[in-house]
């Protein structure tokens, strides 16, 4: 073979592996908790699950590891960020990076099973703290994300079959090759307003990609996502003792909510530019911040978050208050979820009196309340919500005994909730994970009385999987995250699970 050829022919099988593998998984990165910054936990597309492999046998733990972990007052673990594909120095990786409530960051790789590299060690606070403030880090970890709603992976059928070689037509190539070539995913949903337009990371770039964490001694740490390492000087971001929850980058800003009072500090969201470094933070206007997720992120970067009885909406970057809606004499008792709707943005939250209202972005003003789902006074923590093939709305509500799944309706210019379908008994149900039209509900457990996860039909809602007792432990940190062909879900022995079909290395 002539020299000249040989970087041809590497480049070539490189490309026709890395679009195999491609092909299998599928969709795009679980970026930040909730999966987008709407706070959304829906994974639009993956090759690997489907309504229609999830009916064959096949799904099951894929592994479990127990990490190294400091765990404080039950908090162990948070639900990883994800990078599915990346090409490193080391060669082709699939990560996941894992925050530990010892104040460390964890990267593994989810093909393997195996640990890549591990930031810090031990507890930046000697004092274990309270249940409700047990110091360390407390906020799920990051990567960079974009706000714009992701684009949609379409709903295919996944495949949960060995990868097959074979010889094409005449001039057409292998049939591997032509298989491997994924179609363009279709445009994002339009947004309300001509704005931003989301471009997904390429993962042959040269600029470098971080993962971000706060520590809770309240810095922000910057890491490479290949091997830990911070590159930059760690910024105090928020004061040291807050519990954290929500961190959120894009567009050259993090973002942090701090809840429970801890320490003193202000309940409130938290901004830094990672450039210049200036802080901005908006207090609280009820007693906390409401949820697990803190705050939710409209798709032209504008912050909302419940406090008390009111949905409020904040600038980008200086967060300056901008309007709000109020409840009424019901508090909210969820984080917001941003979501497009016959060309509009709508906000939800649910309220202690247990019901979802839904509110129009642009004024934030109410347009539709639901009928009572969730027990009176039972922190809901957070909604999910996706759409289906046929363009119908649904939002999922953990109600204190299980996940209700609510219809949207548009007459005109009005929205109205319609019933949807609702899960079995779930003990502790967690907010939901929506993977290609397929819902993962799981039931956190408790001490005595192990998780189980759940995998259901996202219209109908018919059982189509569950764990039985794969998993031994309860969880007591985070949810659910998915992507290239697994859910993962850690429990208070600092174990982490990988749900998923086998796939073929």
């Amino acid at each position: 073979m002539p020299r000249f050829a040989r970087p041809i022919v590497s480049a070539s099988c490189a490309f026709l592996a890395m679009s195999v593998l491609h092909a299998q998984r599928g969709g795009a990165d679980w970026m930040t908790v909730g999966n987008d910054v709407q706070r959304s936990y829906w994974l639009r597309g993956d090759g690997k699950i489907s309504e229609q492999t999830m009916r064959k046998s096949g799904f099951d733990v894929q592994w479990k590891m127990k990490l190294k972990n400091t765990a404080r007052q039950q908090q162990a673990l948070t639900p990883p960020a994800l990078l599915d594909f990346y090409i490193s120095y080391r060669g082709f990786r699939t990560l996941g990076f894992f925050g530990g409530s010892g104040d460390t960051t964890i990267g593994v790789d989810t093909d393997l099973a195996r640990l890549e590299w591990q930031n810090g060690a031990g507890t930046s606070m000697a004092k274990l703290g309270t249940a409700a403030c047990p110091g360390g880090m407390t906020s799920t970890i990051t990567r960079p994300t974009i706000v714009p709603y992701p684009p949609s992976g379409g709903r295919g059928t996944g495949r949960a079959n060995p990868a097959r070689s074979g010889v094409g037509e005449p001039f057409e190539g292998a049939v591997t090759l032509k298989r491997a070539m994924p179609a363009a995913p279709p445009p994002p949903p339009a947004p309300a307003k001509p704005g931003r337009v989301a471009t997904p990371p390429s993962p042959f770039s040269r600029t470098p990609l971080y993962v971000n964490a706060v520590t809770g001694d309240g810095m922000l740490h910057q890491m490479y996502v290949s091997n830990g390492e911070e590159p930059k000087v760690p910024v105090q971001f928020i004061p040291a003792g807050a519990h954290s929850t929500g961190l959120t980058v894009f567009d050259g800003n993090a973002y942090v909510a701090s809840t429970n009072g801890c320490n003193g500090v202000e309940n409130g969201i938290w901004a830094i530019n990672l450039e210049g470094k200036t802080v901005s933070h908006w207090k609280a206007t009820g007693k906390n911040v409401e949820g697990l997720n803190g705050f939710a992120v409209g798709p032209e970067g504008e912050i909302y978050v419940a406090s008390g009885s009111q949905l409020v909406a904040l600038s980008e970057g200086k967060l300056e208050q901008r309007a709000a809606y109020s409840a009424g004499s019901s508090d909210f008792v969820s984080s917001p979820v941003v979501f497009n709707f016959g060309g509009r943005n709508f906000v939800a939250a649910s309220t202690a009196d247990g019901r979802v209202h839904v509110v129009d972005a642009a004024g934030m003003t109410g347009v539709a309340k639901s009928d009572v789902v969730a027990k009176a006074g039972y922190a809901v923590g957070a909604l999910s919500s996706w759409e289906d093939e046929n363009k119908v709305r649904w939002i999922l509500v953990p109600t204190g005994t299980n996940v209700t799944a609510l219809k949207l309706a548009e007459a005109g210019s009005a929205v109205a909730f319609q019933a949807g379908w609702s899960t079995p008994a779930l003990v502790n149900p967690l907010p939901p994970s929506v993977v290609n039209g397929v819902v993962f509900a799981a039931g956190a457990g408790k001490a005595g009385a192990p998780a189980k996860l759940y995998a259901f039909e996202g219209a109908t809602g018919k059982e189509l999987w569950n764990s039985g007792a794969k998993i031994t432990s309860y969880i007591t940190t985070g949810g659910l995250s998915a992507g290239g062909g697994r859910v993962y879900l850690s429990t208070a022995d600092s174990t982490q699970y990988a749900f998923g079909f086998f796939m073929e290395h």
